[in-house]
């Protein structure tokens, strides 16, 4: 079953408790946003690996019309030379702003998906009530740092701005570029907060918006130890 599968089904049931349309109205915000950060993370991919690959091309190209242009009867590789550039000027000065694309909107897509880095020790003891009330309060913790976050460095691209910093290859506005700090902070926190709602209104234990929780106890047998299928062999 796909993601957006899994959040039609589970908006559908929540409706028979009375919370159907604001479900469907925050999975609509969700798809939308989803969309959105697809598009920027796989085109920043695809446009640094075709910017690499002709880098690399042209590189090896010219290197070997230079090597083969001095023998007899090839002098005319000369001028075809001329116009193969010896590799993409600002090729890697690029390469480094997509990073920070991707790294930043990749925070969104991350905690969607529920793939972040979480320090679960303590969650994974609790059950039931507890344990949906402290990825509650987890949710609502780390959406206010991301929009935090988003506001600080919403400053940073202004005083960029001010500067007027450039690029030294392309002479690209470090603060455009930078624009993905803030949105991608406040991407993830949107994502938290659409995790808040759904846990509040919802009976499961719901670790994004859209995917459920799956953790279960080992089973235990009667005298409280793992049961036989489940012990180690060590």
């Amino acid at each position: 079953m796909t993601e957006t599968d899994n959040a039609a089904s589970a908006a559908s049931g929540e409706t028979a408790h009375g919370h159907g349309p604001l479900l469907s109205a925050l999975n609509v915000v969700d798809r939308a946003l989803d969309w959105l950060e697809r598009i920027v993370v796989a085109g920043s991919v695809l446009a640094m690996a075709l910017l690499m690959s002709l880098h690399v091309v042209s590189n090896l190209l010219s290197a070997g019309l230079n090597e083969i242009e001095a023998y007899p009867g090839l002098g005319w590789l000369t001028h075809v030379n001329a116009v193969i550039p010896s590799g993409i000027p600002g090729t890697y000065e690029v390469t480094e702003m997509l990073i920070v694309v991707m790294t930043f909107v990749g925070v969104g897509y991350a905690a969607r998906c529920a793939r972040h880095i979480s320090m679960s020790a303590i969650y994974d003891q609790l059950s039931g009530g507890l344990r949906k009330t402290l990825l509650i309060v987890i949710s609502l913790g780390t959406a206010a740092l991301m929009f935090y976050f988003a506001f600080k460095s919403s400053e940073y691209v202004m005083t960029l701005y001010d500067r007027g910093r450039t690029s030294a290859a392309l002479g690209i506005p470090y603060w455009t570029v930078n624009l993905a700090l803030p949105i991608g902070f406040s991407l993830a926190g949107i994502q938290y907060v659409l995790t808040t709602i759904r846990n509040l209104v919802s009976n499961d234990i719901y670790r994004s918006f859209t995917e459920k929780e799956t953790y279960s106890d080992v089973p235990l047998d009667d005298s409280g130890r793992p049961a036989a299928g489940d012990q180690s062999n060590g």
